[in-house]
């Protein structure tokens, strides 16, 4: 499916200094609907802070707009977040109902379970592939299985923007191929713009519509292969 071209995240001059240090200035690029945008740099390029930035979740200048061209109008942004980990004991006795329900609903989880809530969830979880864990243990989950169900919480309602900070560290083979695949089904049917930070260049290079390579700024974007035949590509990673 083609993207339909009237969407579009723009990441404007986006900077951030801690202590009068710069970590990053000026970054900015546009991530269009339809689209899977990686981020890539070596580490301390500042990519987790970009992306704390983008979630309004640290001080920052810049800006973060949702442009949708169909309503010819900015609006305000919904975006999904998956981090990169979750700490999660082995022995809690939270369910996967019990962590989805306290995203999506208002209603206390210690109460009886709400019925129809219960099938919303299971719902929601289906287009994962996740349906049947909806009564497992979230500590007896798997890495491919939880990020599965952090994906579901993140997509629900479907947002504008779904952001992802190495969502498949420590995810097989397998889980990872499954992951993937569940993203290229998001952007198909739901014409999502998805930002994906990455340390696994093969990964990039097989999935990204897009690549930023982040160095404290934008030091190149454009196609995998444009990026990682780039001088700045091998200055940035020292090849």
């Amino acid at each position: 499916m083609e993207a339909c071209g009237l969407h579009c995240t723009k990441i404007k001059n986006i900077s951030v200094k801690i202590e009068n240090q710069v970590i990053i200035k000026d970054v900015t690029f546009d991530v269009h609907c339809g689209e899977l945008t990686m981020i890539i740099g070596r580490n301390g390029a500042g990519k987790s802070t970009l992306l704390k930035a983008i979630l309004n979740e640290i001080e920052h200048d810049g800006t973060v707009e949702f442009i949708d061209m169909k309503e010819k109008k900015n609006s305000k942004i919904k975006i999904g977040y998956v981090p990169q980990t979750l700490n999660i004991e082995r022995n809690m006795p939270t369910s996967v109902y019990d962590m989805c329900a306290s995203y999506i609903s208002d209603k206390p989880v210690f109460l009886k379970k709400n019925k129809e809530l219960y099938e919303k969830i299971k719902a929601n979880l289906k287009l994962f592939g996740a349906e049947k864990l909806i009564d497992q243990r979230v500590g007896n989950l798997s890495g491919g299985e939880l990020q599965r169900i952090l994906l579901s919480i993140a997509t629900y309602p479907i947002p504008n923007l779904l952001i992802l900070d190495e969502p498949v560290s420590g995810v097989d083979i397998n889980g990872t191929r499954d992951f993937y695949e569940i993203l290229s089904n998001l952007k198909d049917k739901y014409d999502m713009s998805i930002i994906l930070v990455s340390h696994d260049l093969e990964l990039v290079k097989k999935y990204a519509d897009k690549v930023i390579l982040l160095d404290k700024g934008v030091k190149k974007q454009g196609t995998a292969k444009e990026v990682f035949d780039s001088k700045e590509f091998k200055e940035s990673f020292g090849f």
